[in-house]
């Protein structure tokens, strides 16, 4: 029978149906045929060489109920070809894209590794290839079909589950089931379109959030890494579903962005801030346009945590080497892009900024109005990098880049206040620098707690919320907070509360970045 369909797939693989519109491939899962005998996932395996601990494809089990009134559930989970794939936007050189027939592909050639599609995809289904240290993902088998032939999936399934089809045929099985019987996505509140449809899914398998993790991450036949030992995040007792419904089975899921993006957002947040604070003081008078602190500390400290920053990324990616292929083969919607531009401008500034002061020694006035513009930017991109990853609902606030903006007035109160004094300013240059570290740190305290006072708007935000203040990653929250805190009496305790304020904004950043991907979302 498989092979048949393959063949008639052929006979119509030059033309578009009907002869009108293109071709629109999509997939049906039905559940009500779905056995779990993992066929799909090792002819996935077989066919596109995915090596060992990662998967294109694979069948999650769900057990719902207590023996004996008791059920066993499937899902087989993978891409689910996005009509707005948020992998795509998120993507800096097009290696993820989109095909004319819908078909979300990918060209591990002019892939960097920085993972920014496995953050955005909200179905956890791309993954780092540990062989070619690629990003990817099931793609419908696109080289099968290019040619005819039926993916090894559906080729292989006992019991013909999977169907792939052609949405725009109204006439092909794919269409007709999506047309006629009841069906359902995965997450369609993110407003991605998914084109896999489920026939007959348990809510208990499509929501991530509706079986709880079993204890010490052991499942039925496999033991998961990375687990919590509670069995899931903090505040598991408020997983979204009231039925006694526990994972049996699942694969690992690993965190895209590890430390080194903590790290980043520290180090960026010191070079923003410590170019912007000097500004501020300059335009307030305060410190004089022909200030060592100025013209030289400034562009010195600021060019010093900017090439921290770029080198922390690029160390951050799977294949340095291939950095530059942001600049070179740009895909502009995303926000890593966007972002190594602004950098790179900034960048300029500060060496013009410093390359005047040594040369001539005054700085002109657009040239520190042109960098605090940049340096703001620089400050507060990220926010909107961490909102193409629309898989994180902890990172979708609308005041996270007014956030980003006031950790840059902590981190550039403090490192100025140190540069003050190393290079003799004005005590009043320095109570100034004090002052900002002070009204930013009551600022930043306010926003930590608005974040965790607030009703998070989704299940997912709330737990990842209480897996930052109450769970694996409470002692850096609480670092943080005290270094919030401690911050806000900068003026009159001085010097000690400088670095506990930076080291707690660093440990605030960490808590946030990594607690806001320990939610489960496949």
């Amino acid at each position: 029978m498989a092979y048949c369909e393959g063949m008639a797939l052929t006979a119509t693989a030059s033309s578009e149906p009907n002869g009108t519109s293109p071709r629109q491939w999509a997939k049906v899962v039905d559940q009500t045929r779905c056995i779990g005998c993992h066929a799909c996932t090792t002819a996935c395996k077989s066919e596109n060489e995915v090596p060992l601990s990662v998967t294109r494809t694979y069948v999650k089990y769900v057990d719902t109920g207590i023996f004996p009134s008791a059920r066993r559930s499937f899902q087989v989970t993978r891409c689910n070809q996005c009509a707005d794939p948020p992998c795509v936007e998120a993507c800096p050189t097009a290696a993820m894209f989109e095909r004319a027939d819908g078909i979300v592909d990918f060209d591990k050639s002019v892939c960097i590794g920085c993972k920014a599609c496995i953050a955005a995809c909200p179905y956890d289904a791309i993954f780092i290839n540990p062989a070619d240290h690629s990003a990817e993902k099931c793609n419908f088998c696109a080289h099968r079909l290019d040619i005819g032939l039926e993916p090894a999936c559906v080729v292989v399934c006992p019991t013909e589950a999977l169907l792939v089809g052609d949405l725009a045929d109204p006439f092909s099985k794919v269409a007709e089931i999506v047309g006629r019987d009841a069906v359902a996505v995965r997450r369609p509140e993110k407003g991605t379109r998914p084109q896999l449809y489920y026939k007959g899914a348990d809510e208990a398998t499509l929501d991530p959030l509706a079986a709880k993790r079993p204890p010490g991450g052991i499942y039925m036949w496999s033991e998961q890494g990375d687990q919590d030992p509670g069995g899931g995040p903090a505040g598991s007792d408020g997983w979204s579903s009231s039925a006694a419904a526990v994972l049996s089975y699942d694969i690992p899921h690993t965190r895209p962005w590890d430390f080194r993006v903590s790290l980043y957002t520290w180090t960026k947040s010191i070079a923003a801030g410590a170019y912007l604070v000097p500004l501020l003081l300059v335009a307030m008078g305060v410190l004089a346009t022909d200030s060592p602190l100025w013209t030289l500390g400034a562009p010195l400290l600021a060019g010093t945590f900017l090439a921290l920053t770029g080198a922390i990324l690029i160390w951050d990616l799977e294949h340095p080497g291939r950095f530059h292929l942001i600049f070179l083969r740009p895909q502009w919607r995303s926000w890593l892009v966007r972002g190594g531009l602004v950098i790179s401008a900034f960048g300029a500034i500060l060496g013009a900024h410093l390359g005047i002061a040594l040369h001539v020694g005054a700085v002109p006035l657009w040239i520190g109005w042109t960098g605090g513009v940049l340096a703001l930017l620089t400050a507060v991109y990220t926010a909107f990098l961490f909102g193409q990853a629309k898989a994180r609902d902890l990172w979708q606030s609308p005041l996270l880049p007014a956030h980003f903006a006031v950790q840059a007035g902590v981190a550039g109160g403090g490192t100025t206040a140190i540069a003050a004094a190393l290079m003799g300013a004005p005590p009043d240059a320095l109570a100034a620098a004090f002052v900002v570290l002070a009204v930013s740190s009551v600022a930043h305290a306010a926003l930590i707690a608005g974040e965790v006072l607030m009703p998070a708007p989704t299940t997912h935000a709330r737990l990842a919320e209480r897996e930052m203040t109450h769970g694996s990653y409470r002692r850096f929250f609480a670092i943080g907070l005290l270094g919030a805190l401690a911050g806000t009496v900068g003026t009159w305790v001085g010097w000690p509360v400088v670095p506990v304020a930076l080291l707690g904004l660093l440990a605030y950043e960490h808590a946030y970045v990594q607690a806001g991907q320990s939610v489960p979302i496949s």
